[in-house]
């Protein structure tokens, strides 16, 4: 019988005191469980099926994987599981990860950030025509203020395509492709209800974000969008009476862009928050809220249930995946990581900005040498100003070519994705140098996702402690293995350990003396 599937019926089992005798029962998560009193009144037991002769103080009705969480999510989404594989950027979260999510009905996003538009379609089309049958699948939708046409170019297609979910994630405020993305398409059914065409999940680390996402969309940006034929009137006035996304997900420290904030303080002051703005604004649809960043075990899955998220997002362990758009390589490189071998460097698609993101630092070099790049850009006006004995270690250590012969190929990129930015730059050469500078972050991720050995010492690695902490749980079980590292069976797996974990958490709530570590789930084929 599978470990996911209900038994036929329960068994009865007599009453157990022995610590043994109440792991092995505990363990029956998927039957109701008795918990009862022993001869003399003191002690606790558990029992199963019909019980006699002792005195029974309670009963725990059975607890699946599938029920952690919030219902109503699974219900929205189609799926029977409240998971979410993250959109791992630059296609890392491939179509093959999103396809197999849909089918094990869970919910995969494709990693679109950082792709040429033209990827991103090729990605689109086919996950449209492989997924016909199924909804539960969506497309990450970044925010890029380098890139604004871009970023309403893919909004516009993902549209166009009928992409039924789009998670929008690095956003610091609204822009016009992500409220066109929430408004597009609603409209009211014949009871009334507004109904949307395509559902939006916020990845948000800030309050003050999450309060744009889950505050309806401000007029402006629906009369500019009116204006210019992106939305009918219509589409903007019910535009005016939901929340631009009808999903936040809470993303604590992860891998990528984060402000490393801990889950379990940002998470119930987001729901705090969203509890009194959908008060306020009168919704009729109450808004999930998942959670994100860190989760790389049973443990971490089940406390951010606990937390009172419907759903969890994962996403640094998915990239060890067999289905992961990444070198074998960087995934080696990654299943050797430990919880402290993470570091914070400049984020090519932000680096004017100074945002920074979380990568691996174990085996590579990027966080410093990036680092030493951001360094120069903030101390120079220009490529000109830097000294020669700043100039001469950057070009040999870091970039391994002079400065020209890097623009030269910076040129060449720009040319084919915005030309824009080579006039700009030719005019201003503090934009110039960013473009340089940028070109060595930009391809220290591609060097990981296509495996240049001659440049390991640079592959750029977006990772959370999670990764560490998977690896630790993992060692020496099926999942050790790379073959099996499935996005399913990681999936699987966490979410059976986390419903072992809530069951343990239950029963010692009660007082039920529960061996340490009596629930603990090794990892294991599961499916």
């Amino acid at each position: 019988m599978s470990v996911l599937a209900a038994p036929d019926s329960p068994a009865t089992c007599p009453p157990v005191f022995t610590p043994d005798g109440i792991a092995a029962l505990a363990r029956r998560i998927r039957e109701p469980v008795h918990i009862v009193s022993g001869p003399d009144g003191r002690e606790l037991g558990l029992a199963t099926g019909s019980v006699t002769g002792v005195p029974v103080l309670g009963t725990l009705p059975p607890l699946y994987p599938e029920w952690l969480g919030g219902r109503t999510f699974c219900a929205a989404h189609g799926i029977r599981f409240p998971y979410v594989a993250g959109e791992m950027a630059n296609g890392i979260a491939t179509t093959r990860m999103v396809s197999a999510m849909a089918r094990a009905e869970m919910l995969g996003f494709f990693g679109a950030g950082g792709l040429a538009y033209a990827d991103v379609e090729r990605a689109v089309r086919t996950l449209a025509d492989e997924l016909r049958s199924h909804p539960n699948w969506g497309v990450n939708l970044i925010h890029s203020p380098a890139e604004p046409e871009l970023e309403f170019r893919v909004a516009q297609l993902l549209l166009r395509c009928g992409v039924p979910r789009i998670s929008a994630s690095a956003f610091m405020e609204l822009t016009p492709a992500v409220v066109l993305c929430s408004a597009r398409g609603l409209r009211r059914d014949p009871d009334g209800r507004i109904v949307r065409r395509t559902r939006m999940l916020a990845k948000v680390s800030r309050p003050e974000v999450a309060e744009r996402f889950l505050s309806p969309a401000p007029a402006a940006l629906l009369d500019r969008l009116v204006r210019e034929g992106e939305l009918t009137l219509q589409e903007a006035e019910l535009a005016a009476l939901v929340p631009v996304a009808e999903d936040i997900t809470v993303e604590a420290d992860s891998g990528g862009h984060t402000d490393n904030r801990p889950l379990s303080v940002l998470l119930p002051g987001i729901a705090a928050l969203r509890d009194t703005l959908c008060r306020r604004f009168g919704y009729h649809h109450a808004v999930g809220i998942g959670a994100a960043g860190g989760l790389g075990t049973p443990a971490a899955v089940a406390a951010a249930f606990a937390l009172g998220a419907s759903y969890v997002v994962v996403g640094s362990v998915n990239q060890t995946a067999t289905e992961a758009g990444l070198s074998d390589e960087a995934k080696a490189m990654l299943c050797e990581a430990d919880v402290a071998d993470v570091a914070m460097a400049p984020a090519a698609d932000m680096f004017e900005l100074g945002v920074r993101l979380q990568v691996l630092s174990r085996g590579t070099m990027f966080a410093q040498r990036a680092g030493r790049l951001h360094a120069a850009y903030r101390t120079y006006g220009s490529l000109e100003e830097i000294p020669a004995p700043v100039r001469a270690p950057i070009e040999r250590d870091v970039l391994r070519a002079p400065f020209d012969e890097v623009w030269r190929r910076t040129v060449a990129f720009w040319e084919r994705r915005d030309p824009a930015e080579i006039t700009r730059a030719e005019s201003d050469p503090k934009h110039r140098m960013a473009l340089v500078f940028r070109w060595y972050l930009g391809s220290s991720s591609r060097w990981a996702i296509t495996g240049e050995t001659v440049r390991r010492a640079d592959y750029q690695i977006w990772c959370g402690p999670a990764m560490g902490a998977f690896n630790r749980w993992a060692a020496g079980t099926f999942l050790a293995e790379p073959a099996h590292r499935s996005v399913v069976q990681i999936a699987l797996n966490l979410l059976e350990g986390a419903a072992l974990l809530t069951r343990a958490h239950q029963l010692r709530t009660y007082g039920v003396p529960l061996p340490s570590g009596a629930l603990a789930h090794t990892p294991c084929a599961l499916g």
